[in-house]
C-alpha cells in the first residue's frame, strides 16, 4: 500500500477528531484552548523545520438526537477519508474517552491505520479504567491492538501513562504526558478581608453513567461522579457559625432537579445557587467573585474546572484521584479529602472559611503552581510532539509493546 506520508509540503496539516464545541465538558474547553491558541499566531517550528502548523478540527458528535449524531459521525468519517486521499492531511489526533467515545473513535483509528497516517490519541476519560475492565476480552484485545498501532498517545499525568503502558502494553515511548492547558488571566483580584465567602463548584452534578441502549446486554459502562450530592450534605452540616459566613454555588450540567430538591430537604435555599453550564466568559466571571473552589470527585482525568479555578488563584478542595494528586499538594496549593468522606470534606471547608492567611497563602500557590501550564506553553509542547510524529520512522504495520526490547 502507498505510504501517503513521504511527499514533503510547507505545511504540517493536523486533523483533530473530537466533541463538537457545543458539548459542555473538559475535553471541548481543552479543544477550543488549542484551536484558539492556534488562530491566534502561526505556529512554527523550533528545530529548523520550516513547516507551519494547520489544525482543522471536525466534530464525532455534538449537541443533539441520536439520528443527528449518527449523521455527524458518519460525515466525519467521509471527511477524514477525504483529507487522506486529497493527502492534506499528516497527522490525524483523536480525543477520546471511555464509553462510546471509544468504540466510535476506534473506527477512526482503523481508518487512520489502513492508510498507514500518523495517529496521536489523546486520552481523557476519568473512568477509563472501569470502562475498560467491564468491556468483553475480544473488545479489550481489539482496542489494546489499534492503540498499540498510533504513533503516539497523549494523558493526562503520569499515573494514567502508567495504567495505559501497564494494562493495553503500550510501548511506553510511545506514551507521552501532557497535562490539560489552562488560560491564566493576567491578574487575580484581592480576596482579602471579605466578611461573605463564596465556594464554588463546577462541574456534573449528580452521576453519569449507566448502560448504552443499544449495547447494554454486553457491556456495563461506569457512572461518573464528581461529588456534587456529598457536597451539598456536607455543607449543610457545617457549624451555623461557620453557615452564616459562607454561601455555596454550583454550576454545570446534570440531575439539576434532585440538586433543587436535596437542597430544599436541606434548608439550604438561602444558602446554596444552582447554575447551569456556564460558558468561558461567565465561568471566569464566577471565579474572580470566588473565594474556594471544591471539586470532591469520585473519579477523574484530569480536571479542567480545576485548574482554571487554581489559575484564578482560588485555594481548592479535591480529592486525590486521577491526576489530581500530581497538581494538588495537600497544605501547599490547595486540600484534599478522600472520595465521600463527608467529616473530612466538613473540616477542609471549616478550615477555609476560619482562617483567611491559609486560604490565600493556598491560592497564592494554586495559580504559581499552574503558570507553567498556560496554553501558549502547552501549544509549543503539543507542535514539538507533532513535528517528532511527523518526522520520526516508524513502522506502522507493527505495533510496538513495553514488552519488547527496543
Amino acid at each position: 500500500m502507498k505510504n501517503f506520508n513521504n511527499k514533503r509540503k510547507p505545511t504540517l496539516d493536523v486533523l483533530m477528531l473530537g466533541t463538537g464545541f457545543d458539548i459542555q465538558g473538559g475535553i471541548t474547553s481543552v479543544q477550543k484552548l488549542i484551536i484558539d491558541a492556534h488562530a491566534r499566531k502561526q505556529i512554527g517550528f523550533s528545530n529548523g523545520d520550516s513547516r507551519q502548523l494547520r489544525i482543522h478540527h471536525v466534530p464525532t458528535i455534538v449537541r443533539g438526537s441520536a439520528m443527528q449524531n449518527i449523521i455527524v459521525y458518519v460525515k466525519s468519517i467521509q471527511h477524514l477519508c477525504w483529507k487522506i486521499l486529497r493527502q492534506e492531511v499528516d497527522i490525524i489526533h483523536i480525543h477520546f474517552a471511555e464509553r462510546g467515545s471509544t468504540l466510535r473513535k476506534s473506527i477512526l483509528i482503523a481508518i487512520g491505520i489502513l492508510f498507514r497516517k500518523s495517529i496521536v490519541l489523546h486520552a481523557h476519560g476519568a473512568t477509563y479504567q472501569e470502562f475498560y475492565e467491564k468491556l468483553p476480552k475480544f473488545l479489550q484485545q481489539t482496542i489494546a491492538f489499534l492503540f498499540g498501532h498510533c504513533s503516539k498517545t497523549i494523558v493526562l499525568s503520569h499515573s494514567w501513562r502508567d495504567y495505559y503502558i501497564n494494562k493495553l502494553h503500550l510501548n511506553p515511548d510511545r506514551v507521552a504526558v501532557l497535562y490539560n492547558p489552562v488560560s491564566v488571566p493576567p491578574a487575580v483580584p484581592n480576596r482579602s478581608g471579605r466578611d461573605l465567602l463564596k465556594f464554588v463548584f463546577l462541574g456534573r452534578i449528580g452521576k453519569r453513567g449507566g448502560p448504552m441502549d443499544l449495547a447494554k446486554s454486553l457491556i456495563s459502562f461506569p457512572k461518573q461522579d464528581k461529588g456534587a450530592f456529598d457536597l451539598i450534605e456536607a455543607f449543610a452540616q457545617l457549624p451555623a457559625a461557620d453557615l452564616q459566613r459562607v454561601e455555596l454555588i454550583l454550576a454545570g450540567n446534570g440531575d439539576l432537579e434532585s440538586a433543587h430538591r436535596l437542597i430544599a430537604k436541606l434548608n439550604l435555599t438561602d444558602k446554596v445557587s444552582i447554575l447551569e453550564w456556564l460558558d468561558p466568559i461567565q465561568r471566569d466571571e464566577l471565579l474572580a467573585t470566588a473565594d474556594a473552589f471544591i471539586l470532591p470527585s469520585y473519579n477523574e482525568g484530569l480536571p479542567m474546572s480545576m485548574l482554571e479555578a487554581m489559575a484564578w488563584g482560588l485555594p481548592t478542595i479535591v480529592t486525590p484521584v486521577g491526576g489530581i494528586p500530581e497538581v494538588v499538594r495537600h497544605n501547599r496549593n490547595g486540600l484534599l479529602v478522600e472520595p465521600g468522606n463527608l467529616p473530612q470534606l466538613i473540616q477542609a471547608m471549616q478550615q477555609l472559611i476560619g482562617d483567611e492567611a491559609l486560604r490565600l497563602s493556598l491560592g497564592r500557590s494554586a495559580r504559581h503552581s499552574v503558570e507553567h501550564l498556560d496554553i501558549d506553553n502547552y501549544i509549543n509542547s503539543l507542535s514539538h510532539l507533532y513535528a517528532t510524529v511527523a518526522t520520526k520512522t516508524q513502522d506502522l504495520d507493527r505495533p510496538m509493546h513495553s514488552n519488547e526490547i527496543v
